[in-house]
């Protein structure tokens, strides 16, 4: 019996591939082809101005559209004192461009591309593509997995424009750029041996994150660490907490929570 054993995964046990999954960033790993998946994404985050938290709604779909292209699709909601306000969405694809596997280990690398619209009013000088700020986003990301160990590494640019309806880009012209930064690490925990795809997986990760705006060079970095369970090899749950430790390009909300649920439905279509 042959395949590659990955951890931060779902299994796709009829194709015998694997991914390494991480909490708040993309890994260079692609989902299995013609695999759907879908999330919802909620964020229970505090606001700097008066210490309360705010809760956000992100829906999410994914598909696997090839071995080596991955699309997002992803919708914006927040919640303003009885319901939720539609704020934006977001389109990301990636590109799995090099790849090098081992029985144990693997190295890939992918570019990723994202654009994004949103109708809010442009109050922070950190540019955010998911409800925030209109834009564009291209990077780079790497990974290494080695057998219970992986590593994820990814640098970007991020370009900000005016938000939709009367909501311009107020805080100049020089400060529309920025580079994102991300490195990223993850172990595998349970099952100490894998013997069936029923099994529940137990990762646990550590990500730094972090943005340096060009015009002002006012940066952040967060940690992030989080715990991630997977049941049936297709049904994922991430539980993690975001905090910042460098915190000199303001934001509204700069720490709190996060819990996803996604679901994949793998061999969806033809």
């Amino acid at each position: 019996m042959k395949f590659l054993f990955s951890i931060f995964c779902c299994f796709n046990i009829t194709a015998l591939k694997a991914q390494e999954l991480f909490v708040y960033s993309e890994p260079a790993s692609n989902m299995a082809t013609k695999s759907i998946g879908i999330r919802a994404n909620n964020y229970l985050m505090r606001e700097t101005a008066t210490g309360n938290y705010s809760h956000s709604f992100a829906p999410e779909i994914m598909l696997g559209a090839s071995k080596k292209l991955m699309l997002h699709g992803e919708a914006f909601f927040g919640y303003d004192i009885s319901r939720f306000n539609f704020d934006g969405a977001s389109f990301y694809a990636k590109y799995r461009f090099y790849s090098a596997d081992e029985v144990h280990s693997h190295f890939r690398m992918a570019a990723y591309g994202k654009i994004a619209s949103s109708d809010n009013p442009v109050t922070q000088p950190a540019i955010d593509l998911a409800g925030r700020n209109s834009g564009a986003e291209a990077g780079i990301v790497a990974t290494k997995l080695m057998y219970k160990i992986a590593v994820s590494a990814g640098g970007s640019f991020v370009h900000a424009w005016d938000n939709s309806g009367n909501n311009k880009f107020v805080l100049g012209r020089g400060s529309r750029n920025a580079f994102n930064y991300n490195l990223s690490f993850g172990k595998l925990f349970l099952p100490k041996i894998y013997k069936t795809y029923r099994q529940v997986n137990l990762n646990g990760m550590l990500e730094g994150l972090g943005q340096t705006n060009a015009g002002t060079g006012r940066s952040f970095i967060d940690l992030a660490p989080s715990i991630q369970l997977i049941f049936f090899s297709r049904m994922r749950l991430d539980m993690g907490y975001r905090f910042p430790v460098l915190n000199s390009l303001s934001r509204e909300q700069d720490r709190g929570f996060l819990l996803r649920l996604e679901y994949n439905f793998f061999n969806a279509y033809k």
